[in-house]
């Protein structure tokens, strides 16, 4: 019996190529100690120069969305309830906002000013200049308050200054010209020092009224009672007498009858 040939007769190396293939070694394989080291991870990204830092977390590389949303929030409010400036002096609408947020009242009618002395009263002409001027409630009321601090005193030096003189002009009309009534004045000085209490002198000697009481009191020549239509009245003493020159009916009123009592009641105390 004739057995299978191995081996191509005709090509011999075109049947061993395969086998040969098919029986050459396997490639070795890596040892597990020199196996290759895994690949290191990429380090996070860096903060953008444009982001504080406080919107940047540096451990994950990536933005705080939440703490910037919250922040951008809290800016529009506050950009909301803010007021531009003006823009030059045509700009007027945007100045009244202005005024009127830093409290300037919306007319000058709605000034409520408290009148620091009875020389100053509020007017409404200087109201107006204030609000003009963009002066709020409390800057009014100083300007106010200053005016009274320094003006008052001045103010209260010239209107006695000119009562006085009123009233010298007064007593010059009724001695007869400015030369008699400083003589009479000097006499009534020296009368008066001589015969009056000092505080007496010194209220007859504060108006014309007075003064006038005065010179009739010099010129008396015998102590009178003082008398009413009721009769005869008791001497007053000079306390009483004083007292009674404080009354309304005296210094403001000059009730003619009740002058008169005043006058005869220094009579009849120092004409003696």
């Amino acid at each position: 019996m004739k057995g299978v040939p191995l081996v191509n007769e005709t090509n011999p190396a075109a049947e061993t190529a395969p086998l040969a293939e098919s029986l050459a070694p396997l490639p070795e394989s890596p040892a597990a100690g020199n196996a290759a080291p895994p690949a290191a991870e990429p380090a996070p990204p860096s903060r953008p120069d444009y982001l504080p830092e406080k919107f940047w977390d540096a451990a994950s590389g990536t933005v705080r969305a939440e703490a910037l949303a919250r922040s951008y929030q809290e800016l529009e409010r506050k950009l909301g309830r803010m007021v531009p400036l003006p823009q030059g002096e045509a700009d007027v609408e945007t100045r009244e906002r202005l005024l009127a947020a830093l409290g300037r009242p919306a007319t000058p009618d709605d000034y409520r000013i408290e009148a620091p002395s009875e020389l100053m009263a509020p007017d409404p002409a200087i109201n107006a200049r204030l609000h003009e001027a963009g002066f709020t409630q409390g800057q009014a009321q100083l300007v106010y308050e200053l005016a009274a601090e320094h003006l008052t005193p001045v103010i209260r030096d010239v209107l006695w200054e000119a009562e006085a003189q009123q009233q010298t002009e007064r007593l010059a009309q009724h001695f007869g010209g400015a030369n008699a009534w400083q003589q009479v004045a000097r006499e009534l000085r020296g009368w008066g020092e001589a015969h009056l209490a000092p505080e007496v002198f010194a209220t007859l000697a504060g108006d014309a009224e007075g003064v006038l009481a005065m010179y009739r009191m010099m010129q008396a020549a015998e102590p009178a009672l003082i008398e009413d239509a009721a009769g005869p009245r008791e001497r007053l003493d000079a306390e009483s007498l004083h007292q009674m020159m404080r009354d309304p009916r005296y210094w403001r009123d000059r009730d003619p009858e009740f002058v008169d009592r005043v006058t005869e009641g220094f009579k009849a105390l120092f004409s003696a």
